[in-house]
């Protein structure tokens, strides 16, 4: 796309506006942005969960930041201080749920929003940089996830966190010293507490930054579409407003109803039930299991029968999703052309659901022996599938323009006018 299409078209109305877009022109750059920003007029559904995400990552913030007004973030205190939040404080209920089911949303998005990339091939060039941002915020999201679910100071919480913070030492030489700063003692106690809940505050304002250069980086080459094809002409093309805003406005209402389902009918239903017991480090819980969203992980983890290999394994099915711009060997890049590449994209969500639900089942007999195999294939998906689907494949045939994708061949020739024809039969 021409950098011509980015100038801004923002005409300042009144004399205050003239002035101040003089001085700091912020309200062109949210007119060149979010309103003029010309967009592929292909895109589905799928294409909305960035503004989904963005709207949760503020829902999270704003909620965490009145929770922590009320929270005490000390050994003997935190537990009963979430009780206090749950009876006294006003919406106390409302506020925490809505926090705790919001992190298992901005999951459920996050994921859209990763398989809908990887399915049209959104990760190639021009957009590494952009889709490597994304998995810097994956990561960021994750651990702020792992500290904000050990603040409760239930049994889960303060298992989690032993089991999380003596996997890190396994780290060749840095792992002991990584272990001691986070625990700030000799095992998970009241100044992890603290670490943990200073961490849980600040990351979200990390992930905030990192945000506004993915949108950044987005808005150089541009969104990528459904067809995989650059946008040819302004034909190809439809403003951000009205065009997007309504699109992401109405998946947003869609997305909310169905968060409020959780919040107000199984509000507890994707925690632990051991949480709502005190944390107590003479007792160990029959199964330590982390939340839904780091169950693959988990499984990845514990397939590995060496300790050491299991954290190499684990961060390694992280990295690897950095490297798929240059793993992915084919020219083409989405996946609706690609029939090879997409069978062996659905087999790979499969595994991905099985990785899953194997981690939330003990670390025994079968379920090991399914977990290797997984893995294996999981890594095998990013290491060797991939890179050699690139050379066999032979792709369907591209549409000429975007306009053709959605019209058909032939489409993009007819004079805008005659454009409704085909259309009315179509």
């Amino acid at each position: 796309m021409n950098d011509h299409h980015h100038a801004t078209t923002y005409v300042p109305k009144s004399a205050f506006a003239k002035w101040f877009e003089s001085r700091l022109p912020i309200a062109g750059l949210i007119h060149s942005s979010f309103v003029a920003f010309p967009v592929p007029r292909n895109l589905n559904y799928f294409w909305t969960f960035g503004g989904v995400l963005f709207v949760m990552l503020v829902l999270q913030i704003v909620t965490g930041v009145i929770l922590a007004m009320h929270y005490t973030p000390e050994a003997t205190k935190a537990f009963d201080s979430v009780e206090h939040i749950m009876r006294n404080v006003n919406y106390g209920w409302l506020l925490r749920y809505l926090h705790a089911n919001g992190a298992s949303m901005f999951f459920v998005a996050v994921y859209i929003h990763i398989f809908r990339n990887l399915y049209y091939g959104s990760y190639k060039a021009p957009r590494e940089v952009l889709y490597i941002l994304g998995v810097i915020i994956y990561l960021l999201m994750m651990a702020t996830a792992f500290l904000g679910y050990t603040l409760p100071w239930g049994q889960m919480s303060f298992w989690g966190a032993t089991v999380i913070t003596n996997i890190l030492a396994a780290i060749p030489v840095v792992g002991d010293a990584i272990q001691s700063l986070l625990w700030g003692g000799y095992s998970v106690g009241n100044p992890t507490l603290n670490r943990f809940f200073s961490l849980h505050y600040l990351l979200p304002f990390m992930i905030v930054g990192v945000v506004i250069l993915h949108v950044w980086a987005l808005h150089v080459p541009g969104n990528n579409n459904p067809a995989g094809i650059d946008i040819q002409s302004g034909r190809d093309a439809v403003p951000f407003h009205p065009y997007m805003t309504v699109k992401d406005g109405f998946s947003l209402v869609v997305f909310l109803i169905f968060f409020a389902w959780w919040v107000f009918y199984m509000p507890n239903y994707l925690g632990h039930a051991d949480n709502y017991i005190p944390a107590n480090p003479a007792v160990t819980p029959a199964h330590i299991v982390p939340e839904w969203y780091f169950l693959p992980f988990y499984a990845i983890l514990r397939a590995i029968p060496d300790k050491l290999g299991g954290v190499i394994a684990m961060f390694g099915s992280i990295v690897v999703l950095a490297l798929v711009p240059w793993l992915d060997t084919s020219k083409v890049r989405s996946a609706v052309y690609r029939p090879i590449y997409k069978q062996f994209f659905w087999i790979w969500v499969v595994v991905c659901v099985i990785l899953g639900w194997l981690g939330a089942k003990p670390a025994e007999g079968g379920y090991v022996i399914a977990a290797r195999i997984a893995t294996a294939y999981y890594f095998a998906h990013f290491l060797v599938i991939m890179p050699l689907i690139g050379f066999f494949e032979k792709p369907k045939p591209l549409p000429r323009s975007i306009v053709d994708s959605v019209l058909g061949p032939g489409a993009s020739r007819i004079p805008v006018g005659a454009a409704a024809a085909p259309q009315a039969k179509g």
